[in-house]
């Protein structure tokens, strides 16, 4: 307890200070000053509050302690301690969370990809049925979808598609989610009605500045060729499509949805710098074994990380072994909370546990 006041003291005394700067006309005036103050006044606000509220407490517990003994007053003092001591234990939670060290990506927009992989045409319609459901998640979180690649089967579902989605927190809410998915079902293609297993990848990558990551231009192999599939003629007949490979790492990522070979050539860059900072992301984590405890899953895109069955209505996470039997409703109404927060819970719960020990 009296080590927790000692950690809450300088984030108190830090926020009040805040406050006063903020106030002060020569601080008003410098606007990047102002906006780098008013920031980190915003992360620490919800802990600081938290901490005032908490230190409160303790003092308060402390005074009734000195009155247990009195004639009039030790009643009193005995029912509000009660009170005072479940408030504590409840805040101490709460702040316990809002210690652990935050995610620097956790506040940034994400690329989401998702792949058709083992079970063909119902694979890819899975992709479909699955990307809707994140759309739908979005729509709830009040954030922006922008389908940037995509590729259509024969049967409406897709081989890939690629999105970026902006909003608070995307990264926070959705970095689990990488890894195989597994759908069990009858699929719209099978005529005997037997039950298939078919298996997507998702991978969630957050947007980066290029502040954040630097590539050498003599590191870039950029191909340009003539798109192919659907888009008309114009879309056929230009060389308008773009391949960009990293030579270090072989990433490649192609773009033709755009006719402008400028377009292609912009988003393509922008999904590779995304693509070379998740591989440098689980790079420090297999160095860094200590953090790689700490998570829920390696968000590597071979382990399988969740099962959908829909003969039994039922959603299998298998990192963290809850089952829930909504599965329908949580895809038709893109609830997806009921299984993302979970998995957030129990990652915090590890970083506490190694923390403490």
């Amino acid at each position: 307890m009296l080590m927790l006041v000692q950690k809450l003291t300088p984030i108190v005394r830090r926020y009040d200070e805040i406050s006063l700067l903020l106030a002060n006309p020569q601080v008003i005036s410098d606007v990047k000053k102002l906006t780098t103050l008013s920031k980190e006044q915003s992360d620490i606000e919800e802990i600081a509050q938290n901490a005032k509220e908490y230190i409160q407490i303790i003092q308060s517990i402390k005074e009734n302690k000195l009155l247990l003994e009195d004639k009039e007053l030790g009643e009193l003092a005995k029912e509000e301690l009660k009170l005072l001591e479940a408030q504590k234990n409840s805040l101490e939670s709460e702040i316990k969370i809002l210690l652990i060290p935050k995610d620097p990506n956790d506040d940034k927009n994400i690329y989401l990809e998702l792949r058709a992989g083992t079970g063909g045409d119902e694979a890819g319609i899975f992709v479909g049925d699955l990307f809707r459901a994140y759309c739908r998640y979005a729509e709830l979180k009040k954030w922006k979808v922008e389908i940037i690649s995509s590729s259509e089967n024969n049967f409406g579902g897709y081989k890939e598609i690629i999105a970026l989605i902006k909003g608070k927190g995307t990264y926070s809410k959705l970095k689990y989610e990488g890894g195989t998915h597994r759908v069990q079902r009858v699929p719209e293609t099978e005529s005997q009605g037997r039950i298939h297993t078919s298996a997507i990848t998702v991978a969630i990558m957050p947007e980066v500045d290029d502040v954040e990551i630097t590539i050498n231009p003599n590191d870039l192999k950029i191909e340009v060729f003539r798109a192919g599939g659907h888009g008309g003629q114009c879309v056929n007949t230009t060389d308008s499509a773009v391949r960009i490979t990293h030579i270090p790492t072989g990433i490649s990522v192609s773009m033709q949805d755009e006719k402008s070979q400028h377009k292609n050539k912009d988003k393509a860059m922008k999904i590779l710098k995304a693509r070379i900072y998740e591989a440098e992301l689980e790079e420090q984590k297999a160095q860094n074994s200590e953090a790689r405890k700490t998570q829920v899953g390696s968000g590597d895109r071979s382990e399988r990380i969740r099962t959908y069955n829909y003969p039994q209505n039922r959603l299998t996470d298998h990192r963290i072994g809850i089952t829930l039997y909504s599965l329908e409703e949580i895809m038709l109404s893109g609830n997806l909370d009921t299984i993302i927060d979970p998995l957030i819970a129990n990652a915090q719960s590890q970083v506490m546990g190694n923390s403490e020990s």
